[in-house]
């Protein structure tokens, strides 16, 4: 039988220290993690938070609690990324204050077979790729070690009382403040070649953080260049491409530049316009010599060397950086290794930009299709819309429309599609014109719910005659789960105006939807409508509809869930009819106030923002 190996054996320091001291913790807390690579951040905000709270108590001395927290941050997330990397297992953080002053942090995985990688070997190539292993723990640590047990593995390491660690830059300071803090010391000082020996992985891990939050390709760049200058590098700049095709200005312009000198940022910027970069064939990252732009960076700035990497992410070119020193002939090899890390990260962020950016376009225009350009006028009738998509980068569930019918009549639908996204965008797609074709046409508000159903049955059993005959053309193999039709139901107040001299004649129907409410100039309400069934559920299903006289100051409220069923704590807005409460209170307004009384009251019950889609429509009588 193979022996277990030993702490000693793994190259921890100070093997001999206890993993769980003697002495009672002032302090300590517990969390399990998932083995995804959101763990590290995730433990990191962790003990932010109980570095935070103990300063409050007064556990912690002020002068030395920031720099005990970074350096812990920094450790438990080198621990968390290890045990994600090797293990891949739901990852247990135990962390404790002890009374000493010191920090203990233990992580815990389900995976004893593999070994933390050791600090004091020759580097791998899995550590050139993932970072310098567990070295940074062994020089923050005054002790650190392995636990194993039959069915886990758990790292631990001991922070002395005190730190030297930089403090963290606020929680709420802008991005690109906390880029600026982010960064270390330029390298050629002795607080520089510190940080390279200790803080590099930290830095990796907290920038990664900041640019994955980042949804702006030009913000990216720019937050690029607030951790680069001038720390790592003098200058630096940025040029993008589109495939093929290099982006900005004339088509060699870099998209940033950056110097510690502003003043010569600009005339470095036509300069480097000048030599856009040219890469080799291949996807390599590099780092690769760059000519040299001494004319445009004065004096002092004769002589150089400067270097470029290709961002690559998913197996696509996104652009070069470029970053550059004076007076040097070289960089450091761990300049050249970290800045290739962060060129990873920087093009994995703008990847994902750009992806965010191309389904942000479709979504709008996709919107776009599915709303209408404008509301309808209608004589003797006034009206105020409000609709807010809760994901303003998606199609929405909720739809509404105001238009005119011929012979006197508008007509008005607001509806709420159950799910969201591209299956939203269908039903709705085949919702609205077909409203607007069956009213055209002649049809009564009930005769135009019952040919709307069956459309919607129809279509839906098309779908499943689809997916029977893509199964069997598969061989028999399953599904999968989301492959298949979605049942298509619709929620849907559908109503037909008719002014006239004295007020306006309102015969409407709703099938599965909020029930319309009818505000009294007094400040009487009442529902206009009875319920009825969902459309799209029951096959050869009969629709009525009901009239209402809506006299000169009548108002007629519709909303969709995202108003009624709004939540606060355990209880909705129209619980023990607060809508109709609510709608009370605007008597006397006019149709615009309405709606925005009533979407502030929504928003303010909420105390957060709206967990769906929210569209509400009035209609008053003149």
């Amino acid at each position: 039988m193979a022996a277990i190996p030993t702490q000693r054996e793994t190259g921890s320091r100070a093997c001999d220290a206890p993993a769980h001291p003697g002495a009672g913790p002032r302090a300590r807390g517990r969390a399990t993690l998932p083995g995804s690579p959101l763990a590290p951040g995730s433990a990191r905000a962790l003990l932010r938070a109980a570095f935070a709270e103990w300063a409050e108590q007064g556990l912690t001395e002020p002068a030395a609690s920031a720099r005990l927290a970074e350096d812990a941050m920094a450790v438990v997330g080198e621990l968390v990324t290890n045990a994600v990397l090797h293990a891949g297992t739901e990852v247990v953080v135990d962390w404790r204050l002890e009374e000493t002053g010191a920090f203990l942090v233990e992580v815990e995985d389900q995976h004893p077979a593999r070994a933390p990688r050791d600090p004091g070997g020759e580097p791998t190539q899995e550590a050139s790729e993932h970072g310098r292993g567990l070295r940074l723990v062994a020089t923050l640590a005054e002790s650190w070690g392995v636990t194993y047990r039959t069915d886990a593995k758990t790292v631990w390491a001991r922070l002395p009382a005190g730190g030297r660690a930089r403090p963290r830059p606020p929680a709420a300071a802008p991005a690109l403040e906390t880029a600026e803090a982010l960064a270390p010391r330029p390298y050629g000082t002795a607080d520089g070649r510190d940080w390279l020996g200790r803080g590099a992985l930290s830095f990796l891990a907290e920038a990664s953080d900041l640019l994955a939050g980042q949804l702006d390709e030009s913000l990216v760049t720019a937050l690029t260049g607030q951790l680069v200058v001038p720390r790592l590098a003098d200058w630096c700049a940025v040029w993008l491409e589109d495939e093929a095709t290099v982006r900005g200005g004339d088509g060699n312009a870099p998209a940033r530049v950056w110097h510690a000198s502003e003043d010569r940022a600009e005339e470095l910027a036509r300069a480097l316009e000048k030599e856009p970069p040219c890469p080799r064939e291949g996807l390599r990252s590099g780092p690769e010599p760059y000519p040299w732009p001494g004319d445009a960076l004065g004096p002092r700035g004769a002589r150089g060397t400067a270097l470029a990497y290709r961002l690559i992410a998913g197996g696509r070119p996104l652009g070069t950086l470029v970053i550059g020193r004076c007076g040097a002939e070289r960089f450091p090899d761990e300049v050249t290794g970290l800045v290739e890390d962060l060129g990873r990260r920087v093009a994995l962020a703008i990847g994902a930009a750009r992806q965010y950016a191309r389904q942000a376009t479709i979504s709008a225009v996709l919107q776009r299709g599915l709303l209408p350009g404008a509301v309808a006028e209608i004589p003797g009738v006034s009206s105020a819309l409000v609709y807010e998509p809760r994901d303003q980068g998606g199609p929405s569930g909720d739809f509404y429309d105001l238009f005119p019918a011929g012979d006197g009549r508008w007509c008005f639908a607001v509806g709420d599609v159950q799910g969201k996204g591209p299956e939203a965008a269908v039903v709705i797609g085949l919702a609205r014109p077909w409203l607007r074709l069956l009213a055209r046409e002649g049809y009564r508000v009930a005769d135009v719910l019952d040919r709307l159903n069956q459309l919607l049955l129809d279509d839906a059993t098309e779908a499943a005659d689809a997916a029977a005959r893509a199964l069997v053309a598969a061989g028999g193999r399953p599904v999968a789960a989301g492959d298949g039709p979605q049942t298509r139901f619709l929620s849907l107040l559908y109503g037909e105006l008719t002014p006239h001299e004295g007020g306006v004649r309102c015969t409407l129907a709703s099938a599965g939807h909020p029930l319309p409410l009818v505000l009294r100039p007094d400040g009487e309400v009442r529902t206009a409508a009875r319920p009825q069934t969902l459309l799209g559920v029951v096959e050869d299903e009969t629709y009525t509809s009901e009239t209402v006289e809506l006299g000169p100051g009548d108002s007629l409220l519709c909303v969709t869930d995202g108003v009624t069923e709004r939540r606060s704590g355990s209880r909705q807005f129209d619980d023990g009819d607060g809508l109709a409460r609510a709608l009370s209170g605007c008597a006397g307004l006019s149709a615009e106030l309405i709606a925005e009384r009533i979407r502030r009251l929504v928003h303010e019950f909420g105390g957060g923002l709206p967990e769906d889609d929210l569209a509400l429509l009035v209609l008053q009588a003149g």
